[in-house]
């Protein structure tokens, strides 16, 4: 499937193997997004948006105004502006357009996450909203021998496959997950993912939150006494 084919086929989900190319620009949609892959060649990216990353398999290099920073399997980040991937491995690049988020590097990812989620699953927030309402890149662990119950999200869903195997079913019927695969599900779509004998490990962009700090409430200011009594809640 090309990427015209992908675009077009977005009112429903979309299931691709990893492999070096620009797997879908939703760059018109309501959170202007694109999704890019590397394999083993290196890949450019571009000013005016933040890209979260996962390397999938290591190692490889990134080049950015913060520095030259060597990333193993596992590995994550966050990059707002321009930088370049390069030196092998291969990986997803999702790139939120118009947002400036902070860089930061991770990883590598743990085998669960350490959130409670639906169904016995669990979450892990690898890179967090700076602001209620910005993007955010996640982990999530599907245990072996779970049917999630079917839900939907109000927003689209990005993923990759680092660990495991699992099949994700939708209207459409069952899509297999296996390591390295990408999958985009769109708003509103009813989904859910199912495991047998072994779990699955999954990295999962969300473009927007309704969570994160805000101006009347972030833990600098929360835990600022004066006299013994909070600080009030600054008027904006």
């Amino acid at each position: 499937m090309n990427l015209t084919e992908r675009q077009q086929a977005m009112a429903t989900s979309v299931f691709v193997d990893l492999e070096h190319c620009e797997l879908l620009d939703l760059s018109g949609g309501p959170h202007p997004t694109t999704v890019s892959a590397w394999s083993e060649s290196g890949l450019d990216l571009r000013s005016g948006a933040t890209h979260f990353g996962f390397i999938y398999r290591g190692p490889a290099r990134m080049r950015h105004a913060s520095g030259e920073f060597t990333l193993s399997k596992g590995m994550y980040f966050a990059a707002p502006d321009a930088c370049r991937i390069e030196g092998g491995g291969e990986g997803i690049v999702i790139s939120r357009i118009g947002y400036q988020g902070f860089f930061q590097i991770g990883g590598p990812i743990e085998e669960r996450g350490r959130l409670r989620y639906i169904n016995g699953c669990t979450d892990l927030l690898l890179i967090p909203p700076v602001l209620k309402g910005d993007a955010c890149l996640n982990l999530l662990h599907v245990p072996p021998h779970t049917d999630q119950t079917a839900h939907t999200h109000p927003s689209i869903r990005i993923g990759l496959v680092a660990v495991g195997e699992g099949y994700c079913e939708t209207p459409r019927g069952p899509s297999p997950l296996l390591p390295g695969t990408v999958f985009i599900i769109p708003a509103a779509e009813l989904h859910s993912f199912h495991t047998e004998e072994s779990g699955l490990t999954i990295i999962a962009y969300h473009p927007d939150s309704d969570f994160g700090p805000t101006h009347e409430e972030h833990p600098m200011l929360n835990r600022t006494l004066i006299g013994g009594s909070a600080v009030a809640k600054p008027s904006l």
